[in-house]
């Protein structure tokens, strides 16, 4: 009998597990939110080395000549890889202090230096440090020079959509369970229905703000968030363009969950376009003086 009792009691504890790691949506997005504001915070006193693998189709697709009664096919298209190697940070605007967006100062273009790691990092500072817009808007704006088929900026910041603030913006659903690495997590679907539109894509000189809808990975059993998506189309004419990305985040010593890595896919109608790769080093503080030292994580 007693022997009896320990299994029962023993099966009470297996049938109660899967409720203990059992993660509200309130509870979540709460989670969420809070790192968030932590992230808010924190980001403008970090920096990273960020480096951006980009594979583009390069030039219009050209086509075989007609060959007897057969219709024209097209060629593969030429893909042309750029590598940049940027100091990275984040910073505001005067028009919107609430959000922050992602600033670079270029290291190197396809192993071929620009500027001296300490250079860039010091005219970094002094942007993001500088009164007015000019020089912070100058940097977003810089980046697109590089030979870049399309810029798409501000991934890194994505979870600033889901501050308190913010999150009245988004309609949130619970979607299933899923592992990253070791980490089991728990799905939560979203969907921009009101707010500023915070999706940025460079289309030559032209900025373009794009509604958005994605997931988020919120780890079981903290909610802490690992890794969110976002998805976003918009149609010119005739074609429908589509950009896809995938954040990951990683809690580090700084005391924040930063960016790791992000994966961007850009399509016209199924053809893929332009694929975005980013990875950042440990993220390291400003130093307090213009030399900008950091204080290195260990």
């Amino acid at each position: 009998m007693r022997a009896l009792a320990s299994l029962c009691g023993f099966l009470s504890i297996l049938c109660l597990a899967p409720a203990a790691g059992a993660q509200t949506l309130p509870a979540i997005l709460s989670r969420v939110s809070e790192e968030a504001e932590v992230f808010r915070r924190v980001a403008p006193q970090v920096l990273a080395e960020e480096t951006l693998t980009q594979r583009a189709l390069k030039g219009p697709q050209r086509f075989h000549p007609r060959v007897g009664a057969g219709a024209a096919k097209p060629l593969t298209p030429a893909r042309q890889t750029r590598e940049i190697v940027s100091e990275y940070s984040f910073g505001a605007l005067k028009d919107a202090p609430e959000s922050l967006h992602e600033f670079r100062q270029v290291i190197s273009v396809d192993g071929r230096a620009i500027s001296a790691a300490a250079t860039a990092r010091h005219s970094l500072a002094l942007g993001l440090a500088s009164a007015d817009d000019h020089a912070r808007k100058r940097m977003l704006e810089d980046f697109q020079k590089y030979g870049l088929t399309t810029a798409v900026v501000d991934f890194g910041p994505l979870l600033l959509l889901f501050t308190k603030r913010q999150a009245g913006n988004y309609h949130f659903e619970l979607a299933g369970d899923d592992r990253i690495g070791a980490d089991q997590v728990r799905i939560v679907s979203y969907t921009q229905v009101s707010g500023p539109d915070r999706m940025l894509v460079f289309q030559g000189r032209r900025a373009i703000h794009q509604p958005i809808q994605g997931r988020i990975y919120a780890r079981v059993p903290d909610g802490l968030p690992l890794r969110i998506t976002i998805v976003e189309s918009r149609t010119s004419g005739k074609t429908t363009f589509r950009d896809e990305a995938v954040v990951d985040y990683t809690p580090n010593a700084q005391g924040f969950v930063a960016p790791a890595a992000v994966n961007h896919k850009g399509f016209a109608g199924d053809q893929l376009m332009v694929e975005d790769e980013f990875r950042y080093t440990t993220f390291r503080k400003f130093g307090a003086d213009a030399a900008i030292k950091f204080e290195v994580q260990q």
